[in-house]
């Protein structure tokens, strides 16, 4: 995701620690429907600390976020 590999987005520890229980809980969740959920409450939250020069976030990639840090976490 090509906005989101420059310079790290600067998060409040209250909103990293939410997208954190978001992501845990997308990755129990077995409904598409509530992952897709999950997915979209994370966009909205995050889409208020990108830099204006980032690109749009969409759901799909939030959803690639989550996938991305789950592999990462193995």
């Amino acid at each position: 995701m090509k906005g989101l590999r420059g310079k790290p987005l600067e998060l409040p520890p209250e909103v990293a620690r939410r997208f954190f229980e978001d992501m845990r809980a997308f990755h129990r969740e077995q409904s598409p429907i509530k992952r897709d959920e999950i997915a979209a409450r994370q966009l909205h939250a995050l889409s208020g600390y990108l830099r204006p020069r980032d690109r749009k976030l969409r759901l799909s990639d939030v959803k690639e976020l989550f996938e991305q840090m789950r592999d990462g976490q193995k």
